[in-house]
């Protein structure tokens, strides 16, 4: 048998599995649904949660996976923000999570992979005025799942501003007070707006919505997902925040990196720009160690 394998199947959606027999390793991709990764097994252990309902349902934001987020991570103010004199109206974390992505390749060279795009088109255009491409490419090796970004700037004229992120669903046993190792300073409750020192753990239960980490030299993250079980994150410097966000009575923690904190399309303090004809890179990796 080979070590990396790529196929596909129907369940409400096509989805394309990606395998590491070596690792017992398994990921599964949606293109239809946001290009959104629906299940990932590192080692042997599933560590994503998924609302298999909220998943089937066209209409419904998908509770669970790995949504991406682009081209904002969180809301802007009362669903608007102005841009050269323009409002423009768009929903929470933005347009590249409801919209199909096309398949571009796949791969057993050495990993396990599929790349996606996402093309700007003329319902995107109505609330976010730029012309985008978007190249991910899901990348199984070792054990872990490499998602390689790049966010292309395919217009002729201006900068194209944005603060793109994840938000992945962990599939956690026990209670939500939880250990994230980190060297991040802080944490700001984005629910009360008020700030306070990180002290090395977080209990999910005793917040009304989330946290925002801030502050780390280390882009890592890493935390017990359940006996003997732990999830660790890397990704690039350019995701300067990490949101810790959970739902009372769901089993779930997601552990999210941001480029950028909600409401930045607004502020305009720490947008990213790509110039025209010009791409921005970035990685995040989710891996799993075992005890």
């Amino acid at each position: 048998m080979s070590t990396f394998e790529v196929s596909q199947y129907q369940d409400t959606y096509t989805i394309y599995e990606l395998k590491e027999n070596a690792t017992s390793s398994r990921v599964l991709v949606c293109p239809e649904r946001g290009g959104i990764v629906i299940g990932c097994q590192l080692n042997g252990e599933e560590l994503f949660y998924l609302d298999k309902a909220t998943f089937e349902n066209p209409a419904s934001n998908i509770r669970g996976g790995n949504p991406i987020l682009f081209p904002i991570c969180g809301p802007v103010h009362d669903s608007a923000y102005e841009w050269n004199g323009k409002t423009y109206n768009m929903g929470q974390h933005g347009v590249a999570r409801i919209l199909p992505w096309e398949v571009v390749s796949t791969s057993t060279e050495g990993e396990a992979s599929i790349t996606l795009r996402l093309h700007a088109n003329e319902a995107t255009l109505s609330s976010y005025p730029f012309h985008f491409e978007l190249i991910f490419t899901y990348a199984l090796v070792n054990g872990e799942l490499h998602t390689h970004q790049q966010y292309r700037n395919i217009g002729e004229a201006d900068s194209m501003p944005f603060y793109a992120g994840f938000h992945p669903y962990f599939a956690i046993e026990g209670g939500k007070d939880i250990p994230y190792e980190t060297d991040a300073p802080r944490y700001i409750d984005l629910t009360t707006k008020e700030e306070a020192a990180y002290t090395g753990r977080a209990n999910m239960d005793e917040f009304i919505d989330s946290i925002c980490l801030f502050g780390a030299k280390e882009s890592s993250i890493s935390f017990p997902v359940r006996e003997g079980v732990t999830v660790r994150l890397r990704y690039d410097d350019l995701f300067k925040y990490v949101v810790i966000w959970s739902v009372k009575e769901r089993p779930f923690v997601c552990v999210e990196p941001w480029m950028g904190m909600p409401f930045e399309m607004n502020r305009r303090e720490e947008l990213l720009y790509v110039e025209p004809g010009a791409e921005l890179r970035a990685d995040f990796i989710i891996g799993c160690d075992k005890k």
